[in-house]
């Protein structure tokens, strides 16, 4: 998987880190206790199967981790804004993953795959022009940011701009291009940019300003901006984040499909869950089913972070339930 912020804050979502991966915990949580043992009963043998599916988080455990696009505020005009804000609306989860899929499965480059979702969704189609010259467009480095990026390109072309992709690092390299001016546009998810700039603001163990409600987190993150150059678009309903996933054939037999109902009948010992080694000490991944939803399963088996061996893990019926990205196209490849 590419390393991504999400897992990296995974208190405020990134799952990408759009560079960092550090594990799924709050910003600033050290993680040192770990949760409460496997609860008592049978639980839920893993199921083996192709299709990866994810579990409703009803209860919100994660925050809102949502694609918005972040512009240096010299630039923030109407139309700019407007653009880009095209992208957002066309774009949701499912939408997404199968932007993922295309690249990252089916191998089509991230221009081409930008391409071929914008005429599918109409994206240029009435863009009112702007002020037109250069704009550089930002793209972290792995492959999603990529192709987010090259949709802001498309649509800031058809609102007259010059615009072109570059391909930053992590966070900590593209942000202060980003206030700076060097680079002007550059595809974010909200928790995570959120946080990055309260702790850069106020230190690394700053309370956190992110949550699972998106109005509350997308507002922190505007005032948050605007202390720095940086001005927002409007978030879509495309998110990134950390998510469990069960293989199909598992959902079908214990008839699961939100992380309540997990709780409610896997909680006991055949119930495997797979993740990042850290996992069983982060409130976004094992200590946040445990204290959010009260599931306990019967073991933890540690593997990677939302990676292959996790996937595998499920497929292959090692695993019962494991983390994920909530994007990852390997969930529509089944």
């Amino acid at each position: 998987m590419h390393a991504r912020t999400r897992l990296a804050i995974g208190a405020v979502g990134a799952l990408a880190t759009a560079g960092l991966l550090t594990g799924c915990g709050e910003a600033g949580s050290s993680g040192t206790d770990a949760p409460e043992p496997a609860a008592s009963g049978q639980g839920c043998a893993p199921v083996a199967g192709d299709e990866l599916i994810v579990l409703t988080d009803d209860k919100l455990l994660q925050n809102s981790d949502n694609v918005i696009p972040a512009v240096n505020a010299d630039v923030a005009s109407p139309q700019l804004v407007a653009a880009l804000d095209r992208v957002s609306a066309a774009l949701d989860t499912p939408k997404l993953i199968q932007l993922n899929k295309a690249v990252d499965v089916d191998r089509k480059t991230p221009a081409v795959a930008a391409a071929e979702f914008a005429t599918a969704n109409d994206l240029t189609t009435g863009v009112e022009k702007g002020a037109g010259g250069t704009i550089t467009v930002g793209a972290a480095n792995f492959s999603e940011s990529q192709t987010l990026a090259e949709l802001y390109k498309i649509v800031l072309i058809a609102a007259g701009y010059q615009a072109e992709v570059q391909q930053v690092g992590s966070r900590e390299l593209y942000e202060p291009a980003l206030e700076k001016g060097e680079i002007q546009v550059f595809p974010e998810y909200a928790a995570t940019m959120a946080e990055f700039l309260n702790t850069k603001a106020n230190g690394k163990d700053a309370p956190p300003v992110s949550s699972p409600d998106l109005d509350e987190t997308v507002a922190a993150l505007k005032a948050a901006g605007a202390k720095v150059n940086l001005a927002f678009g409007s978030p879509s309903a495309a998110q990134d984040q950390n998510a469990f996933a069960v293989t199909r054939a598992f959902a079908d037999k214990y008839d699961v499909r939100t992380l309540s109902e997990l709780a409610e009948k896997c909680s006991g010992q055949e119930t495997v869950l797979a993740g990042p080694p850290e996992c069983p000490q982060r409130p976004k991944c094992q200590v946040g089913l445990v204290e959010v939803y009260d599931f306990k399963a019967g073991s933890f088996s540690s593997l990677d972070a939302a990676g292959p061996q996790t996937k595998n893990a499920l497929k292959t019926g090692v695993a019962s339930v494991g983390l994920v990205l909530s994007s990852d196209g390997a969930l529509a490849a089944g």
